[in-house]
């Protein structure tokens, strides 16, 4: 009986927060450049920021090397060094979070989204209670918001 109801749970968890905005852990923004130009306005934002471009994965080129075919799809890899050393040492489990990353996708018809995870989403997938950190989190979560405008504006 008990498994019966966690299995109702999560189901019912599952149904109810497939389009539930609030709370959601993926933010997305529409842009109406193309890739290359978010892409390089991420870029720019971040030099602006002080933060480090550590990686830009091109997910549709790794596609089409194994003989694959993907929409364009490119994530970009970025962070503060001492902001993401006081979270990892909250908790350790942070280090699969960071860096930090947003995801630039396009459709068929060439409409660019950009998606990153929520870092709100943070403190409660890492169990991080420490105020400092939660401080952290709180200032990830804005600039994130503001590297997506960035990218996003025309």
């Amino acid at each position: 009986m008990m498994k019966k109801l966690l299995l109702i749970g999560l189901i019912g968890l599952a149904l109810t927060g497939c389009d539930n905005k609030k709370g959601a852990f993926l933010e997305t923004v529409e842009t109406q450049n193309d890739m290359p130009t978010a892409i390089g306005k991420l870029t720019a934002a971040l030099k602006m920021k002080g933060l480090t471009l550590m990686h830009t994965i091109d997910h549709a080129k790794n596609a089409e090397k194994a003989g694959l075919k993907l929409k364009p799809e490119t994530v970009l890899e970025f962070g503060n060094p001492q902001a993401g050393t006081k979270l990892m040492q909250c908790n350790p489990s942070m280090g699969l979070d960071l860096p930090l990353r947003m995801l630039f996708t396009a459709d068929y018809e060439g409409k660019v989204t950009i998606t990153y995870t929520n870092p709100e989403y943070w403190s409660l997938k890492h169990n991080i209670k420490d105020k400092t950190c939660l401080g952290i989190i709180r200032q990830a979560a804005i600039a994130m918001q503001e590297l997506a405008e960035k990218a996003a504006a025309k």
